[in-house]
């Protein structure tokens, strides 16, 4: 679907950039038990005494931290149960006052944690550094950054001390665009109305370019009171590994109404007409290789209080659509990175490196490929959105295509619309991955007969193809031997498909 050109009177503009953003930052060295023996040497620490000292250093981050809340004149508070949301009470603290900049509360509580710690080892009958999974005092830290906007700081207060940070990329961009005057409104973290969007895109672009990680480290330098000592004898600060990346195209229109008009049948029309190859084809996937995928493919429907979200989740990653106020959203959420690739450097055995495509890792210098990868995913879940009309199918239309046609002396059978067979055929050349490129004789009796190699079938389809054709529903690609829809054929079989898998949305 041509939204963009087929609405195009309707549209302000378009905004692509990061969402939600979820970094964990670790002391790598504090994480294995050699190295963590090696960091207590370097402190004089006999195994034996190791809870006295964790206790000490413990202590003083605590006490650090809240003497930080003080010192920026922030609310203070200990959770005593994990069922109340530290984000509303962090906001209802924000809207007291709410032009406030900087820390605007702490909120601790006891949380579960894998912790560095010296145990009784009975292989050895000996004390040895482990990792443990357990319970400790953890610190919430919200801010209303002067760069990130509303974000939070969550630090573990045993060794080895890791963190959390979530940053809002629409708060992010909202302090960019005031910088830039750039006039602009928000609904429900997204941007209703903005002056430029061209001017927008570009300042959006060039988040890629900041080097997030010193930004992060002079944060963690604030908090972590023990980063400096730590530093100093293991020769590394945190590691910024990306935990969950969300990447959001807003397509934003004049009026709600606007996108109210037809989002509730572009919703249901794709829910019921995307297959499971559609779906394997959005994340980039070679379709002839889906037999070989262990994850899960789905597709997942709701009725929100904001509105319909449609969603297509591949093993842990995922593609949504939704609507917010007056924006269409298609939004990529990447939580397992592995799936895809980079080019890289890599070294060899041999001590030589050579760049190759391997699988992403988790490293915060590989934001700029989570943009490229998120934007690839949309822009082909936007091509591949069904067409959709927002009138019923004229009764002409389907008698037509029921009934034999004569084109040039030559004579061609209708449609049995109420045939499995038939509908098998529709639902093959309708399929998202034929989009581009177009289908053949060999994709649709591959995927329409089992005996497809047999002289007869492949006149068989020949046949089909060609009633498909003189029926008006497909079209031949010029200088290829290929087809694909015509706009008349999909909304036809669109709506057909849809007709025969759909309850009625309520």
């Amino acid at each position: 679907m041509k939204i963009l050109s087929v609405y195009s009177d309707k549209i302000n503009g378009v905004l692509s950039s990061f969402d939600r953003i979820i970094i964990n930052g670790y002391l790598l060295n504090l994480q294995n038990s050699r190295q963590f023996l090696y960091y207590l040497i370097q402190n004089n620490v006999q195994l034996v005494d190791f809870a006295s000292f964790a206790q000490k250093k413990t202590k003083a981050l605590c006490d650090h931290i809240e003497q930080f809340t003080l010192d920026n004149n922030a609310e203070l508070h200990y959770m005593y149960s994990s069922k109340t949301s530290k984000s509303e009470l962090a906001h209802q603290i924000f809207e007291k006052n709410p032009t406030k900049t900087g820390l605007i509360a702490t909120l601790s509580i006891v949380e579960p944690c894998r912790k560095m710690t010296v145990l009784y080892d009975k292989s050895t009958n000996k004390l040895s550094c482990q990792s443990q999974y357990t319970k400790c005092k953890w610190y919430y830290l919200y801010f209303n950054d002067s760069e990130f906007g509303w974000m939070f700081f969550k630090i573990q207060t045993w060794f080895p001390f890791n963190v959390t940070i979530y940053i809002n990329g629409r708060e992010y961009l909202s302090k960019l665009f005031n910088k830039e005057n750039i006039q602009y409104t928000m609904y429900n973290n997204s941007f209703s109305s903005v002056s430029d969007f061209d001017k927008a895109q570009n300042i959006a672009d060039s988040i890629l370019n900041k080097h997030l990680s010193d930004s992060f480290d002079g944060l963690a330098s604030k908090i972590n009171i023990h980063i400096k000592d730590i530093q100093r004898i293991m020769g590394h600060s945190y590691y910024w590994c990306v935990e969950a990346c969300e990447f959001a195209t807003d397509i934003t229109f004049k009026e709600r109404s606007d996108l109210e008009i037809f989002y509730k049948k572009l919703v249901e029309t794709s829910y019921f007409t995307f297959s499971c190859n559609d779906i394997y084809s959005f994340f980039g996937r070679n379709i002839k290789y889906i037999h070989q995928f262990k994850g899960e493919i789905s597709a997942d429907l709701r009725n929100r209080y904001l509105g319909y979200r449609i969603k297509f989740k591949l093993g842990k990653n995922q593609v949504k659509m939704y609507d917010k106020s007056n924006s269409l959203r298609i939004e990529v959420t990447i939580n397992d990175p592995k799936d895809f690739k980079i080019y890289k450097e890599v070294e060899s055995k041999d001590g030589t490196t050579t760049k190759k495509w391997v699988p992403m890792g988790k490293s915060v210098a590989n934001l700029y490929r989570y943009a490229e990868i998120s934007k690839n995913i949309i822009n082909r879940y936007i091509e591949a959105l069904p067409e959709i009309n927002l009138e019923n199918i004229r009764l002409t239309e389907l008698e037509n295509i029921s009934k034999p046609i004569t084109v040039e002396g030559r004579k061609y059978s209708g449609f049995n619309l109420l045939n499995s067979e038939t509908l098998r055929l529709f639902e093959i050349v309708s399929q998202g991955k034929f989009l581009i490129k177009g289908f053949n004789n060999a994709h649709v009796r591959k995927e329409l007969y089992e005996d497809s190699d047999n002289p007869k079938i492949i006149n068989k389809v020949t046949r089909l193809l060609s009633k498909l054709r003189q029926h008006n529903l497909i079209k031949k690609i010029n200088h290829k031997n290929r087809y694909m829809l015509t706009v008349k054929g999909r909304r036809i079989i669109s709506n057909l498909l849809l007709y025969k898998k759909r309850e009625i949305l309520s």
